[in-house]
């Protein structure tokens, strides 16, 4: 985890008295000291912190200031799925409390124990691995989905965890919604993008638990072998078709024929496996069909496409804070035209 440098104070929107107030009424013997604290960068979404007593280290996740919609941030959530993985074969935090009072620190949170390890970003970042290491940790990556998408949700409580009839429809009228909602240019290709994915549906296979978001750099990886520690960020996980986290997997593995691009993938790291030995990976330990891949793969371009257009309409608006907004436009019509040639290409 790449972890920003220790404010003064309290680092924004967690108050660090509070909180340990809170763990020592529930947690009593947990802390053994006066908490310090710091913001992890790189989350895009909901806030997350280190926190630590000077003896040991804890990680506090919470929704991001000033949010309006609790079911976009949902806590909750989060917590169910990774206290439901845990001491299972898929690498999640050990999970440590919820809190849904929001007097503690202005919202739900919950903590969970910190891991060691890197979320490789780029594909610079991988390549300073050598091309051996790159190789074994994106293997690793796609080994870690089977063990995911190999979990059965009734054993582990999550048989509730949602609706999977209908799931691939519904995604892609919530993304055609949310397109919708933060259109304000003609996008040449999207609504043709859109009306093929929908004409071509796949049948799913069996529901799994599916993360929503999984990529490298929502996983930590170190140690011996370069394994993957920790899987992070379940704010989009729910019960649905496990081949939409592959089709985004292949998606961010895939070269975007942009240079200094905003949005990376890692493929131009030496030693990263092709997209097409990914899905057979995939395929060889899961046992799936992945026949249909190519209509994943375009549904997760349109996806990344629909959620930049969303940020660049913010930028527009002023609404956006921070380098590199400006330039997230440019990449929307690139992942229209990869989406399409995927979808036709089959």
């Amino acid at each position: 985890m790449t972890s920003a440098p220790a404010p003064a104070g309290d680092p924004r929107g967690l108050d660090l008295e509070r909180l340990r107030g809170h763990l020592d009424r529930v947690r009593p013997g947990l802390l053994a000291g006066p908490l310090h604290g710091r913001l992890i960068e790189g989350g895009r979404s909901n806030l997350t912190y280190e926190v630590g007593d000077g003896t040991a280290r804890w990680v506090v996740r919470r929704p991001p200031l000033g949010h309006v919609l609790a079911t976009a941030h949902d806590m909750r959530r989060e917590h169910r799925v990774i206290e439901a993985l845990h001491g299972t074969a898929v690498p999640v935090p050990g999970p440590v409390l919820l809190c849904e009072d929001e007097s503690v620190l202005g919202a739900p949170f919950y903590v969970m124990e910190y891991v060691d390890g890197v979320p490789y970003r780029t594909a610079g970042m991988l390549a300073a691995l050598g091309p051996e290491r790159t190789r074994r940790v994106v293997l690793g990556l796609v080994d870690t989905l089977v063990a995911l998408h190999a979990v059965d949700p009734q054993e582990v409580g999550l048989g509730d965890f949602g609706r999977p009839e209908g799931f691939l429809d519904r995604q892609l009228r919530r993304w055609a919604k949310q397109l919708a909602a933060s259109r304000g240019r003609d996008l040449a290709g999207i609504d043709e993008l859109h009306g093929a994915l929908g004409r071509a549906l796949p049948r799913s296979p069996a529901a799994t638990v599916v993360h929503g978001d999984y990529r490298l750099d929502n996983v930590l990886v170190g140690g011996p072998g370069d394994a993957v520690r920790a899987v992070l960020d379940w704010e989009m996980s729910t019960l649905g078709d496990p081949l939409t986290d592959l089709g985004l997997l292949v998606m961010y593995s895939s070269d975007l024929g942009l240079t200094d691009s905003p949005v990376s993938t890692t493929s131009a790291a030496p030693g990263h496996p092709a997209p097409a030995e990914l899905i057979e990976r995939y395929a060889a330990r899961s046992g799936r069909d992945t026949g249909e891949i190519a209509w994943y793969t375009a549904f997760a371009w349109f996806k990344l496409a629909v959620i930049l257009e969303g940020i660049h309409y913010r930028w527009t608006l002023g609404q956006t804070v921070g380098e590199g907004f400006d330039r997230i436009g440019e990449l929307v019509p690139v992942f229209i035209e990869h989406g399409l040639t995927t979808l036709q290409e089959g």
